[in-house]
């Protein structure tokens, strides 16, 4: 992780990717859909503003998840606001991620799921409760520490959160294909910078790696499959134009989970990456009101 306010902050999973072959990863049951056992993949230089990040020493924590193919770039504005409003922040940089497109083809989901399980195991240690915000694939991986750490989990703030594809039918067939066309081709066009603001910049791939993308896709089988295992209150954001994840995961989600306490709402003037586009003001205000109205009902002083 990166220096902050003059504290060191120690080397987890998202620092350097796993150099022993054959290391099995630490998380918790994955399931029949993945062999965890793996070759780890060979480490390559982090862009500069790709880097983790963790800042504040407040009693409540936020865990902020990124999303395929982006990088902290995309959560950074979000982790520095909740610093700002007293919250302890930490931002992971996934394996794979902030690199190159050739280097998140060696990573499976599990290495992302690990890096974000080892950064909450963490960040409950320091404080009393722990939310946990996701992007995209990010709030995939938010929603399976729901799943995996139940109550530990204070809440969830999702924004255009990605489970599945429904559309467009080019991407569906495309899906269909992935298990073969990722033996034979190695990338497809990329699905960065979907953002309406002008020159706002993710630094995410141009090319999206397709034995990582297939990996995603059983991530989303996996969450899919254990969502009624997710009943902490749920804030949701949507894109109404979005062009990378379409309303079929919003949907399964509203469906799947049990949680008593779902909101959700719809962003009239930002893309995909809404943590950088015209509504992130709106996002962040939000998500400070929600984690604020659920630690005072967790004390007790809600009115």
């Amino acid at each position: 992780m990166v220096r902050h306010s003059g504290r060191p902050v120690g080397q987890t999973c998202h620092d350097s990717l796993v150099t022993s072959p054959m290391q099995p990863t630490s998380s918790a049951r994955v399931g029949w859909l993945e062999d965890r056992r793996h070759p780890a993949p060979s480490a390559a230089s982090v862009h500069p503003d790709a880097q983790p990040y963790e800042g504040g020493s407040g009693p409540v924590g936020v865990l902020l998840c990124h999303g395929y193919t982006g990088s902290p770039r995309s959560m950074i504005d979000w982790a520095r606001y909740l610093e700002g409003a007293g919250f302890h922040v930490v931002l992971p940089r996934l394996p794979g991620h902030g690199t190159t497109w050739q280097e998140l083809n060696q990573t499976k989901w599990i290495d992302w799921y690990d890096c974000v399980d080892d950064a909450f195991t963490t960040l409950r240690t320091q404080c009393g409760q722990v939310f946990v915000t996701g992007l995209s694939m990010g709030g995939a991986l938010a929603l399976r520490l729901a799943e995996q750490h139940g109550p530990e989990v204070a809440g969830l703030v999702l924004v255009n959160p990605a489970i599945k594809i429904g559309r467009p039918w080019s991407w569906v067939f495309l899906l269909r294909i992935l298990p073969l066309l990722r033996l034979v081709l190695p990338s497809w066009a990329g699905i960065a910078q979907d953002i309406a603001i002008p020159n706002q910049e993710e630094l995410g791939y141009e090319r999206n790696p397709l034995s990582a993308m297939y990996s995603q896709v059983l991530l989303w089988a996996e969450v899919r499959r254990n969502l009624d295992g997710v009943d902490q209150p749920l804030l949701v954001y949507r894109s109404i134009d979005d062009h990378v994840v379409d309303p079929s995961s919003v949907g399964l989600i509203k469906v799947g989970v049990r949680s008593s306490d779902q909101t959700y709402i719809e962003l009239e003037r930002s893309y995909h990456v809404a943590t950088l586009d015209y509504d992130a003001e709106d996002i962040f205000e939000g998500s400070v009101a929600f984690f604020r109205r659920l630690t005072k009902e967790a004390d007790g002083t809600a009115e």
